[in-house]
């Protein structure tokens, strides 16, 4: 018997539900934003295995994380899935990780608790830079989850903060040029909904696994008054209470918005 196995697990356990009381106790993020990083570092490290496994390992624990946010009733998540950048890696992974995606998506879309919580599934991102099977797995995941406005999963895709900002400059651009928009009546707020994240409202917290300490070009107009949470965790080894403690610290900070 590994008495000392039980004990941790006991006190793990004990703990949780301690940290889960307060926590339900605080008023609770509307919108988690997440840059899930150290996938490949958990394998290598963590696991001795090829970075691959980790990829499959990080789409694993997004499921659960999503799971978490629907019983604690936070409406919406946001995960950092794959940036432009990761183009830049190795060809076979790009390729493991695109027909990752495509099955996460179709997994997500068929999953019973995300149409019993009504969740809505979007992908935000450039559909251009994106293979036809990922295309069609994104669209299969609107249709089925599109008319659904209890709980969102956003999952960015091909996605850049800077490219979303250029992409709306461009479409006000449009619009001016068209008649729709005058010059004089653009501020804040009509950028704000001709970002990717229109109708929803900004990231409340913003939470990044693995130690590093950066945004890495994840929804930069969106965050400007998010509260920023990092954590040395790698990402499939994140934790029910990594998350926990997440919130509570959120919970713990006075936002000012400026004010």
């Amino acid at each position: 018997m590994d008495l000392k196995g039980i004990i941790t697990d006991r006190a793990y356990a004990s703990y949780d539900s301690t940290l889960e009381k307060e926590v339900r106790a605080g008023e609770m993020p509307k919108h988690i934003a997440i840059i899930m990083d150290g996938n490949r570092r958990y394998a290598e490290e963590v696991l001795g295995e090829a970075p691959l496994e980790g990829h499959k390992l990080g789409r694993e624990k997004l499921e659960e994380v999503l799971h978490w946010c629907m019983d604690l009733d936070i409406p919406i998540l946001t995960v950092y899935a794959f940036s432009m950048e990761n183009f830049k890696r190795a060809e076979d992974e790009v390729e493991y990780l695109m027909e990752l995606l495509e099955q996460s998506l179709y997994e997500f879309a068929d999953d019973e608790e995300v149409h019993a919580n009504r969740v809505a599934i979007k992908v935000i991102g450039e559909r251009s830079a994106l293979p036809e099977n990922v295309l069609k797995a994104m669209d299969y995941a609107t249709e089925r989850t599109g008319m659904y406005t209890d709980h969102y999963l956003n999952m960015a895709i091909a996605y850049g903060g800077r490219q979303d900002i250029a992409n709306a400059a461009r479409a006000i651009a449009v619009d001016v040029r068209e008649g729709r928009l005058d010059p004089e009546d653009i501020d804040e707020d009509t950028v704000s909904r001709y970002v990717s994240t229109t109708g929803m409202p900004d990231p409340d917290l913003v939470l990044r696994t693995s130690g590093e300490v950066r945004v890495s070009n994840f929804l930069l107009w969106q965050l400007a008054y998010s509260e920023l949470y990092f954590t040395d965790v790698y990402w499939p080894g994140f934790r029910h209470i990594d998350f926990l403690r997440a919130i509570r610290t959120y919970q713990q900070r006075v936002r000012r918005f400026g004010r």
